[in-house]
């Protein structure tokens, strides 16, 4: 069993993640949701983690709130492509069960500090200030923690927030600069990744055909991502981002890595938030950070088709 931290900022795809998380009773220990602002803003990210959970009967789960702002930055949400609530159209429920007291970066502090070395994994789908404020508050956790697995970036697709900028990276390139910067392993979801990982008609409609209510919740949130997908951009179906860091931590072998350097631009007005991905390594066996370059899309919805369906 992998012990998890899922730290996110739902967002329709985050909410796709979080239902593949909960599902995954047999491989997840799932220690806590952690969210942050991003997709929307921190109150709303916090609630929809919160209505996911419930969704997904899984009010064991405990959630605690983060970051409402970047690190230096002012917020800029992505309510445009992930609706006003940060979830589509999906209808809005009253969640039975209320937020954790405490704050997100404490709690990654002490659940790390609390754990052997290297038994705590960490999630993160949205920008990484949690766990930078986390690494400020006790630099011993960097030594501590297990495989940090992101979704971010972007090289050879380009950006989706700007033309080199992936949107959770550039939200706070601070924090990214400080988790890629530290020394933690970190495998990386980058937009290299993600955009082979597509919605198309065939894979949403065999979701419809899930009769349960994380699938019935998916389906809708992937239709909405799909409409955007076609009046924005002219595709037929929407990569589906976070999903693919909890596929990879349930079947690491539907990816292919690459070990690399990894910095963010922090400074530059016009390339914030870029992530400048080195392959040409002196001693690739000693890099810590790698950087997913294929998926087998097919594994990956045929992984949540049947996390859906339990």
């Amino acid at each position: 069993m992998t012990k998890l931290i899922f730290d996110c900022d739902p967002g329709v795809d985050d909410a796709v993640a979080l239902f593949m998380a909960f599902a995954a009773r047999q491989d997840l220990e799932l220690l806590a949701i952690t969210t942050v602002a991003g997709n929307v803003g921190g109150e709303l990210t916090a609630r929809n983690a919160a209505i996911i959970r419930q969704i997904a009967g899984r009010e064991d789960v405990p959630i605690y709130a983060g970051a409402s702002a970047p690190l230096y930055r002012p917020p800029f949400d992505a309510g445009a492509f992930h609706g006003e609530s940060g979830l589509g159209t999906l209808p809005l429920l009253e969640s039975d069960k209320g937020l954790a007291a405490g704050r997100a970066a404490d709690l990654i502090v002490d659940l790390v500090m609390a754990h052997a070395p290297g038994e705590i994994t960490l999630a993160v789908t949205g920008p990484c200030t949690n766990l930078a404020l986390a690494m400020r508050l006790e630099p011993a956790i960097i030594e501590r923690l297990g495989p940090v697995v992101v979704m971010g970036g972007a090289r050879r697709e380009g950006g989706n927030i700007t033309a080199s900028a992936e949107y959770n990276i550039w939200a706070d390139p601070h924090a990214a600069d400080i988790v890629f910067s530290s020394g933690v392993q970190c495998v990386v979801m980058g937009l290299d990744v993600t955009h082979q990982v597509r919605s198309d008609p065939a894979r949403t409609a065999a979701i419809a055909a899930i009769d349960t209510p994380s699938a019935r919740a998916t389906h809708n949130l992937l239709e909405f991502s799909n409409a955007l997908e076609r009046d924005i951009v002219g595709g037929t179906g929407a990569p589906i981002h976070d999903p693919c860091v909890i596929a990879y931590l349930l079947a690491p072998d539907l990816f292919t890595l690459r070990p690399c350097q990894l910095r963010v631009e922090t400074a530059s007005p016009l390339t914030v938030g870029h992530t400048a991905v080195e392959f040409r390594l002196r001693d690739p066996a000693a890099a810590r950070i790698l950087w997913a370059t294929h998926a087998d899309a097919d594994g990956v919805f045929a992984l949540l088709n049947d996390l859906l369906a339990r």
